[in-house]
C-alpha cells in the first residue's frame, strides 16, 4: 500500500462531515480529536459508508474493473486505462487499477480506526450493545473489502491497525490468497454475534452477514455452509423475496425493496457515479460503458433473457445505441449500488447443492430467478447432468446481474476463463498490484506477469 496516499486525516475519510471538525490539510490527525464521543463515533461510521461506496470502490471503479474484464460490456470512450482492460493489456499503471486498490484499502483504514477507537469510549450515550453494533459494521465491511482485495489480487497485505504516520503499516509482507480469505471469514466471525438480526437493506446487520457468508463459502467451494448460509435468508421470506418482474428492483425509483439485501444508498451530495458512465449523452451521461452486441442478443431473446430486457434501453435514430438502464435516477447519481440481492442467494444456494449432488433441489432454486423473469423450468430432462445444472447457473447469472460486479469473478472462481473469453494466460486472473505501492513499500511484491 502507497502509505503517503491512504495515511489520511480521519476527516477525508469521512465525506461530507466537516461539519463536526475542520479539514486539516495534513496527512496526519490528532485521532483524539477525531472518535472521541458517541457523535462522533456515529459520524466515523457515516464515513465508513461512504468509503465503501465512494468512486474508487463501489461507486465506480472496482466494479468497473469486473464490466470491463467479463467480455460483455465494451469501452466505447477515448481513455487509455479502460481500453487495456478491455484488449486484455492491463498494467501495474492502470488507473482504475490503482484507484480501486486504493479505495479498497481506504475503506479497511476507516474500520481499522473504528475498531480500535469505539472500544475505549467511555460515553454514556454509547451503550455496549451500541458499541459492539459499531463494531460488527466495521468488522463485516473490513471482511468484504478482503474479500474483493482477494478475488481481484490474489493475497495482499493484511492490514489490521489504523495507519498515522507514512511509517505505520509499511513492511507487511503478503498474505497467502489463502491467509486473506482466512482474515474475511475471522471477521465475519467476528461481526455476527455483535449485530443484530434485524432487516436494514442500507446497514450491515447479522442477516447481512449470512449473505457474505454464503458467497463467501462459494468463493472457496464450501458448498454445505454455504447451502446453509443462503438457507437463513431465503427463509426469512418475509422480508427476503424476489420482486416481481425483473425491473421492480430497480425501476420506478425503487429503493429497499424485498429483493435487496444489501445495497448502498446515495444522494445529491453523495452520488453513485455509474450513472455517468452507462447513460447516454441525452440522458447526462457519456455511455462510455455499454452492453456490448451479443449481451444485447441475449437480454432481448425472450426464450433467454425473459423480461430482463428492461435493463438495458436504445437511443433514437440515428443513433440507435444500447445503453444499461439500471443507474438513470434524477437527479443524476443518486440510484443505488447493489451490493447483495435475493436472487443472488437463490443461485448460490442452486451452484451449492448442485456441488452436493442435489440437482432437484438446485433446480428448484434456479427455476425461482427464471420464474421471475418470465422463463420456462428447466427440468432434468433439459438440464440432465451436475455439469448442465452448472453451466445453466452461470448463463442465468451472466444476465441476472449483467450489470454489477459479478460476472468476470464468477468466471475465475469457476474455471471458466479460459473456455468463454479464450484467456488462457493464468497469471491475467489476477490484477497487478499498483506500481505506486510496489514503490513505496518494498515488501510489497507484484504479481506475476506483470
Amino acid at each position: 500500500m502507497n502509505k503517503t496516499k491512504l495515511f489520511l486525516p480521519l476527516l477525508l475519510l469521512l465525506s461530507g462531515c466537516s461539519n463536526f471538525l475542520d479539514v486539516q490539510p495534513v496527512l496526519q490527525v490528532d485521532e483524539q480529536r477525531a472518535i472521541t464521543s458517541a457523535n462522533t463515533a456515529e459520524v466515523a461510521l457515516n464515513g465508513l459508508y461512504n468509503r465503501l461506496g465512494n468512486d474508487n470502490y463501489y461507486g465506480s471503479n472496482f466494479p468497473a474493473l469486473s464490466y470491463l474484464s467479463g467480455g460483455d460490456i465494451q469501452w466505447t470512450g477515448s481513455q487509455g486505462a479502460p481500453q487495456e482492460i478491455t484488449a486484455r493489456k492491463l498494467t501495474a499503471d492502470n488507473g482504475y487499477v490503482s484507484q480501486a486498490w486504493q479505495g479498497i484499502y481506504q475503506t479497511i483504514l476507516a474500520a481499522n480506526y473504528l475498531l480500535e477507537a469505539v472500544p475505549k469510549l467511555t460515553d454514556p450515550l454509547l451503550t455496549d450493545a451500541r458499541k459492539g453494533q459499531i463494531q460488527g459494521e466495521a468488522l463485516a465491511i473490513r471482511a468484504l473489502a478482503y474479500f474483493d482485495l482477494a478475488r481481484g489480487w490474489g493475497g495482499v497485505q493484511l492490514v489490521l491497525k489504523p495507519t498515522r504516520t507514512a511509517a505505520d503499516n509499511t513492511g507487511i509482507a503478503r498474505s497467502s490468497l489463502a491467509d486473506t480469505y482466512a482474515q474475511v471469514l475471522a471477521d465475519l466471525t467476528a461481526a455476527e454475534p455483535l449485530l443484530t438480526a434485524t432487516t436494514n437493506r442500507n446497514r450491515v446487520t447479522r442477516k447481512t452477514v449470512w449473505a457474505l457468508r454464503a458467497r463467501y463459502h462459494l468463493y472457496r467451494q464450501e458448498w454445505e455452509q454455504a447451502d446453509a448460509y443462503a438457507t437463513k435468508l431465503i427463509d426469512d421470506a418475509t422480508n427476503y423475496k424476489l420482486v416481481k418482474p425483473y425491473s421492480a428492483f430497480f425501476a420506478n425509483n425503487a429503493v429497499n425493496t424485498t429483493e435487496s439485501v444489501f445495497e448502498l444508498a446515495y444522494s445529491n451530495s453523495f452520488k453513485n457515479g455509474h450513472y455517468n458512465w452507462w447513460l447516454p449523452p441525452a440522458l447526462s451521461g457519456r455511455r462510455e460503458w455499454a452492453p456490448n452486441a451479443q449481451l444485447v442478443t441475449l437480454l432481448n431473446n425472450p426464450a433467454i433473457g425473459g423480461n430482463r430486457s428492461a435493463v438495458i434501453g436504445q437511443t433514437a435514430a440515428p443513433g440507435n445505441l444500447w445503453y444499461g438502464k439500471l443507474y438513470y435516477r434524477t437527479p443524476t447519481g443518486t440510484d443505488p449500488a447493489y451490493l447483495i440481492r435475493i436472487a443472488e442467494v437463490y443461485l448460490i444456494r442452486a451452484e451449492a447443492r448442485a456441488k452436493l449432488a442435489k440437482p432437484a433441489d438446485a433446480l428448484a432454486d434456479l427455476n425461482t430467478v427464471r420464474s421471475r423473469a418470465d422463463l420456462t423450468a428447466l427440468t432434468s430432462t433439459t438440464t440432465p447432468s451436475t455439469d448442465a445444472i452448472l453451466l445453466a447457473i452461470e448463463n442465468e447469472r451472466r444476465l441476472e446481474f449483467a450489470f454489477e460486479t459479478d460476472r468476470w469473478f464468477d468466471l475465475i472462481r469457476t474455471g471458466r476463463v479460459a473456455t468463454v473469453l479464450g484467456i488462457t494466460d493464468a497469471n491475467k486472473y489476477v490484477f497487478p498490484i499498483p506500481t505506486s505501492e510496489i514503490l513505496a513499500d518494498k515488501a510489497l511484491t507484484q504479481n506475476k506477469g506483470y
